[in-house]
């Protein structure tokens, strides 16, 4: 069991890809050597959320997951995992086995199966933190599923559990523009996250975001990304961010399932996965002028850097 990292939440958190063998099980092995590149690369830690498959994996695989993660990270980063599930006591019990398997944090997305008015929402995210001690991330994942949170969830929340223990994820189109609400609705005490793989990284840093959470087949460009716009050096934030914005639009063209295909041919073609399984069902799979035009943009990146 690994030690939760005792900081804040912050910078280039990873959302990890699950592995499989041709059995369907999760590869640990090759899982273990995908987070070894991630801190190599120089994420700031790792994270468990929609495109490790986890609304897929069932019961038995989330908490099997959760656990390799907290594990192979070995105290060399941040681990969040996310815990969201169609009921709060579901929910909770992921949260609390995240934190007994040493989580630094949990996030949550809320049931999807269900249509929740704001102070059901509310409730729901507030039994999962009262479960633990450690952050919860509340995450709007309606640009994939479910519905978008209400504004009025976001600022109960932070009221009753202060800045420390709840952190946002919102999602919800407009992105930009619903960040700088929230910010500006909590006088800048909101810590916020953004999730769209890179696409809206830029605006969304220049909004005062406290990290972002990519997937991990472009890691190295997103860390490259993050550290120019710290160093507000805009030639460079530009030329890494158009090759990145590129393929994330190919990805986003096919939802969660256009994410998934391409991240992992791009995982395989730098050698990190030995193959490109998901569990099945999914609704689209890579077609070949998608690769090709993929592997075009892939290397415009890895030129600039």
């Amino acid at each position: 069991m690994c030690s939760a990292v005792n900081k804040s939440l912050h910078g280039v958190l990873p959302v990890l890809h699950t592995p499989f063998d041709d059995k369907y099980e999760i590869d640990a092995k090759t899982l273990q050597r995908e987070m070894d590149w991630a801190f190599q690369t120089g994420a700031d830690g790792v994270v468990v959320a929609m495109v490790s498959e986890i609304l897929r994996l069932g019961y038995h695989g989330r908490k099997r997951l959760a656990e390799i993660v907290c594990e192979a990270a070995d105290g060399r980063g941040f681990t969040v995992i996310s815990v969201g599930s169609e009921s709060t006591a579901e929910a909770i019990e992921f949260a609390k086995h995240a934190e007994a398997s040493g989580a630094s944090a949990v996030m949550a997305i809320p049931p999807v199966a269900t249509s929740l008015g704001a102070d059901a929402t509310r409730d729901y995210f507030s039994a999962i933190a009262s479960s633990i001690s450690i952050p919860l991330v509340v995450q709007d994942a309606s640009g994939y599923v479910g519905a978008a949170i209400d504004l009025s969830v976001y600022l109960d929340l932070l009221e009753q559990f202060g800045n420390e223990r709840i952190l946002f994820k919102p999602e919800a189109s407009p992105l930009g523009p619903n960040l700088s609400k929230l910010r500006d609705a909590t006088a800048g005490q909101a810590r916020i996250f953004e999730g769209s793989g890179g696409i809206n990284l830029v605006d969304c840093y220049r909004r005062g975001i406290a990290g972002t959470m990519p997937g991990t087949d472009l890691l190295d460009g997103i860390v490259a990304l993050w550290r120019a716009l710290d160093d507000g050096d805009d030639d460079r934030v530009y030329q890494l961010s158009l090759p990145i914005c590129a393929i994330v639009a190919l990805q986003l063209q096919a939802g969660l399932d256009g994410f998934l295909a391409i991240e992992k041919y791009l995982l395989k073609k730098r050698g990190i996965f030995a193959n490109t399984i998901q569990i099945q069902p999914t609704a689209w799979q890579i077609d070949e002028e998608t690769r090709a035009e993929v592997d075009r943009l892939f290397e415009r990146m890895q030129a600039a850097l």
